[in-house]
């Protein structure tokens, strides 16, 4: 951020240092930039979401409803048009954006990969079944110690929100093939979401923005994503 308001170009590439040697294929990989795909089909989505009013996203055989319009989707696929700075953490390859109305947020969601207390990625053995009434966690089907804790320090402070609905896009990380960084894994092909109060990007009346404190990053098994009943992500893939 200091560089940014020097006016420099900025590529950050932190928390190395939590990866694994087998890792650094898939980082690299991560890195390559397919100009056409980000731009275009990160744009398209874009455009999909700011003016949907509604999503159902499908994790096999659960599913979670958003009835209500989204914030103004932010991208982040290396199109700077526009914007004040021009970088920021690599790799790239997101749009994300969050219901208006958190409390029109209900159902089940099932979440194979967590972010632990170490900012690491946690894999339980099998999906753990979030279930989620007005814009809550208010149930962990299957989980596991390591989540419960994470759900324990969130519950001492805060809410357990859901508060991001995150497009990954790159697709050199995938459900098999992970880094340890869960910074780095937001990045993965498919749906990821945030658990606590705390979302910078977006301002809602019922947080006042010091007093939140957590934003826990969940990935979703992602089987189907629909908005406004039209199929945006299906076969691993986004379709727009």
């Amino acid at each position: 951020m200091q560089l940014f308001k020097q006016g420099l170009k900025v590529i950050e590439h932190p928390h190395l240092a939590r990866m694994q040697e087998s890792e650094y294929e898939a980082y690299l990989d991560a890195l390559a930039y397919d100009p056409s795909y980000y731009r275009g089909v990160g744009a398209r989505l874009k455009q999909r979401i700011d003016r949907a009013s509604s999503a159902v996203l499908d994790s096999g055989g659960e599913r979670l409803f958003y009835d209500s319009a989204f914030e103004p989707a932010k991208l982040n696929v290396g199109d700077y048009t526009g914007m004040l700075n021009v970088g920021g953490q690599f790799p790239i390859g997101e749009v994300f954006t969050e219901a208006i109305d958190l409390e029109q947020v209900h159902g089940r969601v099932r979440i194979f990969v967590f972010g632990d207390v170490d900012f690491c990625v946690n894999v339980p053995d099998k999906p753990i079944t979030l279930v989620i009434e007005r814009g809550l966690v208010v149930a962990a089907e299957d989980s596991t110690p390591a989540f419960d804790r994470v759900l324990a320090l969130i519950r001492a402070e805060e809410s357990v929100w859901l508060r991001e609905l995150g497009f990954g896009m790159n697709r050199a990380l995938t459900p098999e093939r992970r880094v340890s960084d869960i910074g780095t894994y937001e990045r993965m092909c498919g749906i990821h979401l945030s658990l606590g109060a705390k979302h910078g990007v977006f301002n809602k009346p019922q947080f006042k923005r010091r007093h939140t404190k957590f934003h826990v990053d969940v990935f979703a098994v992602t089987e189907a994503v629909s908005l406004d009943g039209e199929t945006v992500f299906r076969d691993r893939a986004w379709c727009v």
